[in-house]
């Protein structure tokens, strides 16, 4: 798909995630038919080939960009990356309410698809009393649990906000005390 008169004016030509100007085509963003400039390895990358994950650094500039569109595609690509700056940077991202669903939404089989939460299929992810648990819950921690790497436990009764589920239904991803860590569902209540 070539660059609409639009997004040629508002991206210069140039991807809008790398600033590479080689190959740049628009890719739209699911679950709306809104549209980024990208070019072939920042594609196949929101295709879910995140390749080196070096180039993806570029993220630190691109994920502040005033366009929701482009927030919402750096919002996705940080969540597969894997890396600890890409998850502080996700955590540091203001999305307004509307962006931030629209993000959530099309989250999951890699950052340009419109496929649910993740999950195994057929097996929902439930907290310690069978509530089903998706992305953006909040929970509360229903044991002092330690924290194995990082020095600290996170106490009986915190709450954690804006959860986003495993691969593995028996976890979640969440952040205490400005740390993100995996939470095993049997410790967890939901809020």
């Amino acid at each position: 798909m070539s660059l609409p008169p639009d997004l040629q004016a508002r991206s210069g030509g140039a991807c809008e995630l790398c600033h590479s100007t080689d190959g740049v085509e628009a890719h739209v963003v699911s679950p709306r038919e809104e549209a980024v400039a990208v070019c072939g390895p920042c594609r196949a990358g929101v295709n879910g080939a995140l390749g080196d994950l070096h180039r993806w650094h570029c993220l630190q500039e691109t994920a502040w960009s005033e366009h929701p569109a482009v927030q919402v595609v750096a919002w996705r690509l940080l969540g597969q990356i894997g890396e600890s700056w890409a998850a502080e940077l996700r955590e540091q991202l203001y999305l307004d309410e509307d962006t931030a669903e629209w993000a959530r939404a099309g989250e999951g089989a890699g950052a340009g698809s419109g496929a649910g939460e993740e999950g195994a299929p057929g097996r929902p992810t439930v907290d310690s009393h069978g509530a089903e648990l998706h992305s953006g819950d909040s929970v509360t921690l229903i044991k002092d649990l330690d924290v194995k790497g990082a020095g600290f436990t996170a106490k009986r009764g915190t709450l954690v906000k804006d959860i986003r589920l495993a691969e593995d239904p028996e976890l979640i991803e969440g952040r205490v005390n400005k740390t993100v860590i995996y939470l095993r569902t049997e410790f967890l209540k939901k809020a």
